[in-house]
């Protein structure tokens, strides 16, 4: 397939200028790549910061230890001080404590949910792109139903019937989002699929499923990249909103949204503490996502690198 492969006339490496056909170069594009990344100041701040975060939510707890299963009723509602640098919530818990604790399973569960949605909605718009006609237009048309549905609403009545566990979380938010990467892998499709490659593969006997999976998603990669990191955000911004309103882990686990959901009945008391440091948490993890995103964006778009 290497001689396939090299009459396609824009790989995915090959945007961003370089030639493929050597080791060599394929070292330089990867360079390239780098550099460009680099280049770009807020996207070494986001990675650090996203890189700060990770090891903060993953490794924190093993250097600073609390118990964020057991409520301490001595402990409650206790101002920021010698007891906790961030003082204690309304069960007693160590707030920097559940601050990692929480941040760990929001991030799990949002890496998860963007993994899901990437896969599930490139392989759809890849499939629905390439084949045309009646079943592109059917496809679509259930991609447009599912981006006209009241997610919200959804959550709340799923709540009222299932008890939330970290699976369902994933599962159901897939579910509900995998919409915007189908549609925008399809149009990437619509153009990839015209391509001289792809007619070359085709005519040398290529199938549907290889010509879409080895020819059309690779040189979507780009695209697929870039979605995946802005869903990392968004996921982390809906499942906030879906524990504020309810929707979420039940005791003792930790989130990020349940902190904010359960500070924020506390708030009017003057317990700032119990509120802001979960929201910081999360501005500044989705600002460190986007961040990341816009320079990857960058740096695939030929265009836009070269500016």
């Amino acid at each position: 397939m290497t001689e396939i492969a090299s009459l396609d006339p824009t790989p995915a490496p090959s945007r961003l200028g370089a030639d493929t056909s050597s080791p060599g170069s394929e070292r330089s594009i990867v360079a390239t790549f780098a550099r460009t990344f680099v280049e770009n100041r807020l996207a070494t701040v986001g990675a650090v910061l996203l890189l700060g975060i990770v090891l903060f939510c993953f490794l924190g707890p093993l250097l600073y230890h609390t118990n964020q299963v057991d409520p301490n009723l001595l402990m409650v509602n206790l101002p920021p001080g010698p007891g906790g640098p961030l003082g204690s919530d309304n069960n007693g818990f160590d707030i920097l404590g559940r601050l990692m604790a929480g941040g760990r399973t929001s991030l799990e569960v949002s890496f998860a949910v963007a993994g899901t949605v990437t896969v599930l909605g490139a392989t759809y718009g890849a499939v629905a792109g390439y084949l045309g006609g009646v079943w592109d237009v059917v496809m679509m048309r259930i991609v447009d139903i599912g981006l006209s549905m009241p997610v919200v609403f959804l959550f709340i009545l799923v709540s009222r019937i299932y008890l939330p566990t970290k699976g369902l979380l994933i599962i159901l938010l897939a579910l509900t989002v995998w919409f915007v990467p189908a549609r925008l892998v399809r149009g990437e499709t619509l153009t990839l699929r015209t391509r001289d490659f792809v007619a070359a593969a085709r005519t040398m006997g290529g199938g549907a499923g290889r010509l879409v999976f080895r020819h059309i998603v690779p040189n979507a990669a780009g695209t697929i990249i870039v979605n995946a990191t802005f869903q990392v955000a968004d996921a982390i911004i809906v499942l906030a909103t879906l524990e504020f309103l309810g929707f979420s882990l039940p005791p003792p686990t930790a989130t990020w949204g349940g902190m904010l959901s359960d500070g924020s009945q506390f708030l009017q008391d003057g317990y700032w503490w119990e509120v802001f440091p979960a929201l910081a948490a999360i501005v500044v993890t989705v600002i460190a996502v986007n961040f990341v995103g816009d320079a990857l964006r960058d740096a695939f778009d030929v265009r836009l690198r070269r500016r």
